[in-house]
């Protein structure tokens, strides 16, 4: 297949394009390259893929309204993966319109390009953070998300509301997927894992926010990819037997459908910062400090939809992918 990769530079992006390019599929990959953390992260990941066969890539921001149509005429894509975003609960309190830019500007050309140009299936990335004050755990496709409590959180089921109109005026195939906290080598420098990883080895104090008072359900990349390949493998079709009167969020009269994709097995953040030192070698030094504005204490993902529709479910225990991370971490920063 052809197919367009938004985010290409991005941590779940590049090694997604890996694994396409391994398959056998053609893939163009964007990005706008832009510097909400390090643009040589993004450049060294790009280059593991550049100069392989069946690989183009084009520097473009999804906001780019006449770019991407250009690029969508050009190209006649079978399928899209967007995965470009402005990522972020926190920075979303100091910079919103980037977020109005990237996630709901980005997100209409891009629904735009895969309406007007017949592609097989949009598959977008949506997260965790839409369920937002919900407390019923673990989380499934079937609540409610109607209470965001970030502003990323709020652009995030946007997307899938504006995916699912999509899907009913156009018939476009649409896939959301909530991720859960991905983390992995060649990870996002903003990310927990990333963050204390660093601080550990520079012998600097952890900011650990709610007290260490944390759950999230760390899921690693690999697993991430395996899911996001399973299901654009797998468009959506109507479901007959939904019901109006009782209407189910994660599917739809249309070709529409939302899965969790998350390891199903939280973890408390003072646990997961043990299995960093134990893979570090090193004690950290610990900064207690309140929860965050847009934080959410605990996340837990029910992948049961997930399994019964393309048949997996993640399973990489938290200490080896943390002791893969750091491995990588230790040879990219020769540290």
């Amino acid at each position: 297949m052809k197919l367009l990769v938004t985010g290409a530079a991005g941590f779940i992006g590049s090694h997604l394009t890996l694994r396409l390019l391994d398959r056998g599929d053609t893939v163009v990959g964007i990005d706008n390259l832009n510097d909400y953390y390090d643009v040589t992260l993004k450049e060294a990941r790009l280059a593991r893929v550049a100069g392989r066969q069946g690989f183009r890539f084009v520097k473009l921001d999804v906001a780019d309204r006449a770019g991407l149509a250009d690029l969508f005429a050009a190209e006649r894509f079978d399928r899209v993966v967007h995965l470009a975003a402005q990522a972020g609960v926190r920075y979303s309190l100091v910079n919103p319109q980037a977020y109005i830019d990237a996630n709901l500007v980005g997100f209409t050309n891009i629904l735009e390009g895969s309406r007007h140009h017949q592609v097989e299936h949009l598959t977008y990335a949506s997260s965790s953070s839409v369920y937002g004050a919900n407390v019923v755990q673990p989380f499934s496709e079937h609540h409610n998300v109607d209470h965001p409590v970030s502003l990323y959180a709020a652009t995030k089921k946007a997307n899938e509301l504006l995916a699912h109109t999509y899907s009913h005026l156009f018939g476009l195939p649409t896939t959301g997927l909530r991720f859960f906290t991905v983390y992995g080598p060649w990870g996002r420098p903003d990310m927990a894992l990333f963050l204390f990883t660093k601080a550990i080895i520079a012998g600097e104090p952890l900011n650990i926010f709610n007290h260490g008072n944390m759950i999230r359900d760390f899921t690693y990349i690999d697993d991430i990819v395996e899911g996001v390949v399973r299901v654009n493998d797998t468009p959506p079709v109507a479901d007959p037997a939904w019901d109006r009167a009782a209407s189910d969020p994660a599917t739809s009269y249309a070709p529409y459908r939302i899965f969790n994709i998350g390891n199903n097995n939280p973890v408390k953040l003072m646990e997961f910062v043990e299995a960093i030192e134990a893979a570090v070698g090193k004690p950290a030094r610990r900064n207690l400090m309140d929860i965050q504005p847009g934080d959410v204490p605990s996340t837990y993902a029910d992948v049961s939809a997930l399994q019964a529709a393309v048949g997996f479910r993640p399973a990489t225990p938290v200490a080896e992918g943390i002791r893969r991370f750091v491995a990588w971490y230790r040879e990219y920063y020769r540290v």
